[in-house]
């Protein structure tokens, strides 16, 4: 009964758990715009989706009774939050659109539609109350224009002055070494006020990985002096980028349209009380410039352990204790941490002995951008099983990376480490011993001596053929048989030999067979509920798959380049996204004291997903 009570309790828990992370991933598409505007003025309509979009699927309403003045401008933003250990991740894609209303009156702004991921969704109808606020003739007046025509818009133009409105690139460094991090920033600067900013172009970042720093809930606004004049500036768009050639790279400039506000005196002034005045909204395009950075090559002569790393970072490493049985596994810990190029920080080598069992090693890091680069650690473990007892002297664990401050290679090194590996204390099959220089059973062992057999001996007797069988139909027909057998035998083999020279095409063909190997042994894992091995023989039947179908060794496989190997191959992104899902799922519950799914679901999700992959490759 209170297995049951249990069972039910950590049931009740996990749907707890796993409905609001639902809820928090639901994707929305709203349409927004003022409930009421003047006649003559314009209105901005936004369309905003938290997700990335099918491209090519955004489908614009009609605007009937609407002149489109700016628009489609596209605005795309993320932001990732780390707290406690938890990283959330928020998109923001938004197409902005700046209409003139045509008449007064109630209108209505249709339904506008996007597709993510093959899903269609669309956002509610936009009501909207344009009022006529003149009287007679008088009202105000389209942006750019008032009355008089084209010679009274050069009028207002002319009003703004050349460098009253500009948008530069602010970047922090001219000349950077590769995977250096280097930060810019888009500034608008303004000397005169503005309602509105439509941009005309995003970013784009050839040759660098970017990063974006960009926080849509706080505007960055502040007052500098640029070249002898005071602006109020605001920080459109803040990247981090770290370039990843060496040369010459440019960020390439960005437009958008500022709609400024002149301020102009009533020509109807009363002499005795005075006028009023009127306001125009005034569209300005501005372009920011071309900002060229030069990359430069890390010096030559870096250690065989530099595999990119770029910063400042310290070095931590956990061993197991230095007795444990033979057959028990044990995991080490290398933790690398500091400010740099975090992210493509790789994990170091560890040399083990061959009669080691070394499994995948599982990643996890906490990162948080900033102007300065990227700071946190990375975390690496090393999960292994020691198989044959003995004393082992363990190479020191080495990181290398380059100092910015110092402006050369340095080297990590962990302590030496001794390792005493014990009997296994259950013996039978895990017992091993050292012979030759190789590992050897205790069944291999026995059987030395007994696996010869000797040659029968006596008197042969033999007798003569009755009947000679030399040159007979039998003999040629006997004859012609074996000669087509050979042949036939001869073109196989050769045809197999051949095949087994290309390593690289025996892996792929044979991966298919090794992961269904793999799979039976988690099978039988899962029958004998012993859920941390079948964890782990599925995480090997994936892995190995695609480390053995892409030709990639599994030390250096992650989920994005195997997204990316797979849309090679003509995967669906559907598809590539459930193998992380499923890796995801694996290593979390090989880890969790607490299964978060049923291994028959994990298992029955992974078949069918290799299925499908290699149905899709085969083609």
């Amino acid at each position: 009964m209170k297995h049951l009570i249990a069972k039910i309790t950590l049931a009740v828990g996990f749907l707890l758990a796993v409905f609001p992370a639902l809820g928090a991933g639901k994707i929305t598409f709203e349409a927004s715009s003022p409930l009421t505007v003047a006649l003559g003025e314009p209105v901005r309509v936004e369309f905003a989706l938290n997700a990335n979009p099918d491209e090519g699927t955004f489908k614009a309403p009609s605007f009937e009774g609407f002149d489109v003045i700016a628009g489609p401008a596209e605005s795309r933003g993320q932001s990732v939050q780390i707290l406690n250990g938890s990283m959330t991740q928020s998109i923001n894609y938004t197409i902005t659109y700046v209409l003139l209303p045509q008449n007064a009156g109630n209108v209505t702004i249709g339904a506008a539609e996007i597709a993510v991921d093959g899903t269609v969704y669309r956002t509610e109808p936009l009501p909207i109350e344009v009022v006529n606020e003149g009287d007679g003739g008088q009202r105000r007046q389209q942006p750019g224009t008032a009355p008089g025509g084209d010679g009274r818009e050069s009028d207002m133009q002319s009003r703004i002055g050349a460098d009253d409105i500009l948008l530069r690139a602010v970047v922090s460094q001219s000349s950077v070494y590769k995977n250096e991090p280097l930060h810019v920033a888009f500034k608008l600067y303004t000397r005169v006020p503005y309602v509105n900013i439509v941009p005309e172009s995003m970013p784009s970042f050839n040759g660098f990985w970017s990063q974006d720093l960009s926080d849509p809930n706080t505007a960055q606004i502040g007052r500098e002096t640029y070249n002898g004049k005071v602006y109020e500036t605001r920080v459109l768009f803040d990247y981090l980028l770290y370039p990843q050639q060496v040369g010459q790279l440019a960020i390439d400039p960005i437009e958008m349209t500022v709609v400024a506000q002149v301020v102009v005196q009533n020509r109807n002034r009363d002499p005795f009380f005075g006028g009023g005045h009127d306001i125009y909204n005034v569209p300005r395009k501005v372009k920011s410039q071309r900002a060229t950075i030069e990359v430069k090559p890390l010096p030559a002569g870096a250690p065989s352990s530099f595999n990119g790393a770029v910063g400042s970072f310290t070095m931590e490493t956990d061993f197991p204790t230095e007795h444990f049985a033979a057959n028990s596994g044990a995991t080490c810990t290398v933790r690398i941490a500091g400010t740099g190029n975090l992210t493509f920080v790789q994990a170091p080598k560890l040399s083990l002995p061959s009669s080691f069992e070394q499994y995948n090693v599982k990643t996890t890091e906490s990162i948080n951008p900033s102007v300065s680069g990227i700071s946190g650690y990375r975390q690496f473990e090393y999960p292994f099983i020691a198989r044959a007892e003995g004393t082992y002297e363990l190479e020191p664990v080495e990181f290398t990376y380059f100092d910015l401050r110092r402006r050369q290679y340095v080297t990590l090194q962990s302590k030496p480490v001794t390792l005493e590996v014990t009997p296994d204390a259950n013996g039978g099959s895990g017992g091993v011993v050292m012979q030759g220089g190789r590992g050897m059973s205790k069944e291999e062992v026995r059987m030395l001596g007994q696996d010869i057999r000797f040659i029968k001996l006596g008197n042969a007797q033999l007798r003569r053929e009755r009947v000679p069988f030399l040159f007979s139909g039998a003999y040629w027909g006997i004859l012609c048989g074996v000669l087509a057998l050979f042949t036939a035998v001869y073109a196989a083999l050769r045809k197999r030999i051949r095949e087994s020279q290309n390593v690289v095409l025996m892996r792929g063909k044979r991966a298919n067979k090794v992961a269904v190997q793999r799979f039976r042994t988690a099978k039988r894992y899962m029958e004998e509920q012993n859920r941390h091995a079948f964890y782990e023989e599925m995480l090997r039947a994936l892995w190995g798959y695609m480390s053995d179908k892409f030709n990639i060794p599994v030390a250096n496989l992650t989920k994005e380049n195997v997204r990316e190997e797979l849309h090679k191959r003509g995967v669906s992104a559907e598809l590539a996204q459930h193998f992380t899902a499923i890796i995801s799922q694996c290593d979390e519950a090989q880890y969790s004291p607490v299964a978060s799914a049923q291994m028959s679901d994990v298992y029955s999700e992974g078949v069918d997903l290799i299925s499908r992959i290699e149905a899709v490759i085969k083609r």
